[in-house]
Parts: structure tokens; C-alpha cells; sequence
């Protein structure tokens, strides 16, 4: 199915627009122009607190009438952590925003900065993300935790709290590829792809399509659907495994999105490699069943759909794909994670990729439920 939308889709296009890293989700170049910088001054009407992103509703004089725009801003989550909430703006607030224009012509801008006109104080600039950077340490990391057993703990010591976040790579190509991209998985520069991963035509072409398109389509941000298998290491609410092993599974929790969770199955049952999924969240986490190799916890996953995407930046997949995960945590603070991909359906050969995820200690993973608030 993916293949003949590939094909339809990626001739003729051209790479027209320059990419700009922007501390924001990705498909935000999709919908507004970094060239079309807009300045509102006026009076808010509405705070609509919702998740993937908070909108302000603004009234702006124009001319003799008074016309309504609305603001796009980062995740409440993320405005959160920058030291926001939803009563730092209020009807009748009067202020002045900058941001950039919709690129449809459309009263919408997305909010880098807004400013209390009449105090001059600033009550947002966009840096919600750099609260994902790993805070510096000049103490060493304590050991690895572990269970009584000898094996490493995935998830949090009795009596504590913390989840795996801030992960050390937010795209995912194949290991040994020198290719930049920003924060979202663009990449810099278009002639890359090849670079990124063994594709076969019809999936590079899908790939190019993707990016020219700044991710407009991803199917997480459009239609809350889960990130799914892999993708959910690299997002920036992170995960948090609870191992039961009374029953021989691991709950997997992730955070933001809309919570979602499967198991991995370490009680020695077959890989199914069918498309019957798990119980629970089925095809987007497929049959994953984990075993241990000495400290690295290795989970094989099959059964997929193609209803989401494998990394932030857009590579396809098909149903045929297996992935080989491996977990290993070197210390207190850090998770090494490591996947194969074999998926003759998309690529030419099997390819891997690695990063490193970094332990959170005292907080409880963060919730967010996606909800459709587009203006």
C-alpha cells in the first residue's frame, strides 16, 4: 500500500524552503513560514489549554473592526516546564506577540515570544525544550540497580521514583551516518537521504516526501495516534518500565501522547510474528517478547502495522518488519538502547541504530492526552 503512495506522491517535488531548527514539535515548518515573521498587539480572548498545543485567541485591531487570531504554542507540558500554566494569561490581557505567519494565509501564527503590553514584562519566549537537556553533573553515577536475582533494574528502585527521558538522539539513521537534522528529525540538508538508511526506491522516495513536506502528515500530531515500536525511545516525554515479574511480562509506560502502554513478555512464550499484535494496544507495539543476555534485556518485535511511523523523521516501514531492541543500563543515569531493523519490505538489508536515554529520578512520568484543538 505505502509503496504506490510513494510513487504518486514524490515526483516532482522541490526542496523550496530552507529547514530552521525550532524549539517546537515538527510538523509546526508544515504548517507556518520561519520567512513570514508576524507582530500581533492586542487583547486575549481565550486560553485554550489543551494537548498537543495550547492556543491563545487574540483580538487585534484592524482598521475600524477588530479581528481574531489565533496563536499556536508549544504542548502544556512542555510550557509547563518552562514556567508556564494556564493562568499566566487571561482574558482581557493586553499583549504583543511575535511569531510567524500560517503559511495558508489563515489568522494563525505560531508564538515564539508574548509580552504584557502594558508592564513590558515577558510571560513566554519559546524554550520549552531546553528543559529536555541532560542537567550537568560533576558527581559520578552510582552503580546499576538491581534485583535480588543479579539483573539490572530497568525501571525505579522500591520506594523511588523516576522514568527514561532526554534521549541522545532524536533521528534515527543507520549507526556510522554523519547526516545533521534539528531537533524534529529534518534533516539540513536534503541530499542526504541516502545517508540515512538502506531504503529501497519506493520507500526513499516516501521519505523525501516526508521531509519536503516537513512531516506535515505525521499520523501521532494529526490523529493522536500511539508513536509505537522504536519511535517511543525518542520522544521527549520518555517511558517508564514496570517489570511484573511474578507474571513474566514488563508494562511499558509512555509518556505524553496519550499515555500509551504494552507488554513485553519475558515468560518464554513464541514469537508469534503474526499481526495480532498484544491484547492491550494492538499492531502499534506489535508482539515484542524479552529475554535477558547477561545485563543487556534484548526484546524481539513483530507483528506491526504501518499506521505509524518508526522515528521522528518519517522513515516507512511495512508490515513485514522485525526489530531486535537491547537494553542495557550502564549506570544509575544511563540507558544504552540499540535496535536492528530487518524489514525486506522497506530496506535492502537489515540495518541498526543506537542512542543513550537518561534516568529522571524523583518525578512520575509525564501524562498528556492528545485531543484535536486545531483552530
Amino acid at each position: 500500500m505505502l509503496r504506490s503512495v510513494a510513487r504518486s506522491l514524490a515526483a516532482g517535488l522541490v526542496w523550496t524552503v530552507a529547514v530552521m531548527p525550532l524549539l517546537a514539535h515538527h510538523e509546526i515548518l508544515a504548517k507556518f513560514d520561519s520567512a513570514k515573521p508576524q507582530t500581533l498587539k492586542g487583547s486575549v480572548t481565550r486560553v485554550d489549554w489543551a494537548s498537543p498545543h495550547v492556543h491563545v485567541l487574540v483580538n487585534v485591531p484592524d482598521r475600524a473592526r477588530l479581528v481574531n487570531w489565533a496563536v499556536e504554542l508549544e504542548s502544556p507540558l512542555d510550557l509547563e516546564r518552562s514556567g508556564w500554566n494556564r493562568n499566566s494569561l487571561k482574558p482581557g490581557d493586553a499583549v504583543t506577540i511575535q511569531g510567524i505567519r500560517a503559511r495558508d494565509g489563515s489568522l494563525q501564527v505560531w508564538g515564539n515570544s508574548i509580552t504584557l503590553t502594558n508592564t513590558g514584562e515577558k510571560v513566554l519566549a519559546m524554550s520549552a525544550l531546553t528543559s529536555l537537556k541532560p542537567a550537568p553533573s560533576n558527581q559520578p553515577a552510582k552503580p546499576t540497580p538491581r534485583w535480588p536475582d543479579g539483573k539490572p533494574r530497568l525501571g525505579a528502585a522500591p520506594g523511588e521514583t523516576g522514568y527514561w527521558a532526554k534521549p541522545s538522539s532524536t533521528s534515527l539513521m543507520e549507526t556510522g551516518a554523519v547526516v545533521a537534522t534539528d531537533g524534529n528529525a529534518l534533516l539540513k540538508n536534503i541530499k542526504d537521504i541516502d545517508k540515512v538508511a538502506p531504503f529501497q526506491k519506493w520507500a526513499r522516495d516516501l521519505y523525501e516526501y516526508r521531509q519536503r513536506n516537513f512531516l506535515k502528515d505525521d499520523p501521532m500530531f494529526l490523529y493522536c495516534k500511539p508513536p509505537g515500536a522504536v519511535r517511543q525511545f525518542q520522544m521527549p516525554y520518555g517511558n517508564q518500565f514496570l517489570e511484573d515479574k511474578a507474571f513474566g511480562r514488563i508494562f511499558v509506560m509512555a509518556g505524553g501522547g496519550n499515555h500509551d502502554w504494552h507488554f513485553i513478555y519475558t515468560d518464554g512464550r513464541p514469537q508469534q510474528g503474526d499481526l495480532r499484535g498484544n491484547d492491550t494496544n494492538p499492531l502499534y507495539y506489535g508482539n515484542a517478547r524479552g529475554r535477558w543476555e547477561g545485563d543487556t534485556f534484548v526484546v524481539d518485535t513483530k507483528g506491526l502495522n504501518e499506521k505509524f511511523w518508526i522515528s521522528n523523521g518519517g522513515l516507512p516501514h511495512t508490515e513485514q518488519i522485525h526489530a531486535i531492541e537491547r537494553f542495557t543500563r550502564t549506570d544509575m543515569n544511563t540507558m544504552k538502547y540499540e535496535v536492528t531493523i530487518d524489514d525486506p519490505g522497506a530496506y535492502t538489508r537489515s540495518w541498526s541504530a543506537s542512542w543513550t536515554l537518561q534516568w529522571v529520578a524523583g518525578e512520575e512520568l509525564p501524562i498528556s492526552y492528545c485531543q484535536d484543538n486545531r483552530p
